[in-house]
């Protein structure tokens, strides 16, 4: 899932369809990342180093997901008060470290307060596919865009006193980095809505699905026996700015990107949470914000 609070999915796994043109993809070169991908003032965005760094990014995300958004852990969870399963060793971690932060005695001590978990393609292929595959249906988009290099999101969070601009833009930069080391085309996963009710967030899902539907050749399906119709409230039912003010700011953030959402919510109870699927071709991303978060990504010849 892919969001400021949250980012969660069921726990059944299933495996993705890739196409067999994928066999033919071209290679990605290899490419490291520079220690530090952004800074402003304190906190920094860098590639989560090694398994302790990791572990903690997992603590955070049970502080955010579990602790204060209401989902219920397993025995595991609860006793190591991490969040984590099976997809993490596939995956880089982007954090944000606050080299300012205190502890209660007042000394210094730098701590993790911001999470991205990133999967590219070739991972996924390894973990036996993506994560948002327990809910969407995301093996048609990949054969329609068999030699393109996707990129899913997901564990998305910040530490509720950080959640402010800075922190968002530095997830950002640091992203972007990411993308252009790889040479991503296509970046999605699963933004979650507070909240295991859809009714509670009519306005939110019918904004979306009205004036933000992905494009054909861009569009993810949520599977079957989850799906939950988004359009519940007519296009003139609802004021179009007070719904989109509702949304959280990081999705919020990913509209003003250029992001896209894909057909039907989907209702997680396990962590309390309505998700919609996300899609952002990097491509279509607003030059300027590529510019404003660091310049435009490489691209490869075609």
């Amino acid at each position: 899932m892919w969001t400021v609070n949250a980012d969660f999915g069921q726990t059944i796994f299933a495996l993705v369809n890739f196409p067999q043109a994928d066999a033919k993809k071209p290679k990605a070169a290899k490419k490291t990342l520079s220690e530090t991908l952004g800074r402003l003032g304190a906190l920094e965005v860098r590639l989560a180093r090694g398994k302790r760094e990791v572990r903690k990014a997992q603590r955070l995300r049970y502080d955010v997901f579990y602790k204060e958004g209401g989902a219920i852990p397993d025995a595991r969870t609860a006793f190591t008060r991490r969040d984590a399963d099976r997809f993490d060793k596939y995956c880089d971690h982007l954090i944000v470290i606050d080299h300012a932060a205190q502890t209660r005695r007042g000394k210094i001590r730098p701590k993790i307060v911001g999470a991205y978990r990133l999967m590219r393609d070739d991972m996924a292929k390894k973990a036996g596919g993506f994560y948002s595959e327990s809910e969407y249906d995301v093996g048609p988009l990949l054969a329609r865009h068999a030699g393109k290099r996707a990129l899913e999101l997901g564990r998305s969070c910040v530490l509720a006193p950080y959640r402010g601009k800075r922190t968002i833009e530095l997830l950002w930069r640091g992203l972007l980095a990411y993308v252009r080391a790889h040479d991503i085309d296509v970046m999605f996963g699963c933004a979650s809505l507070h909240g295991a009710n859809p009714l509670a967030h009519a306005q939110a899902l019918s904004y979306l699905a009205h004036y933000a539907p992905a494009e054909e050749t861009w569009r993810v399906s949520a599977r079957d026996e989850l799906h939950t119709p988004m359009r519940m409230l007519a296009r003139d039912a609802f004021d179009p700015r007070k719904a989109r003010d509702a949304l959280s700011p990081l999705i919020k953030g990913y509209l003003r990107l250029g992001a896209r959402f894909g057909d039907g919510a989907v209702v997680d109870r396990k962590f309390n949470t309505t998700d919609v699927f996300v899609v952002m071709p990097v491509a279509e991303i607003d030059a300027r914000y590529l510019e404003f978060f660091g310049g435009a990504p490489h691209r490869r010849a075609a």
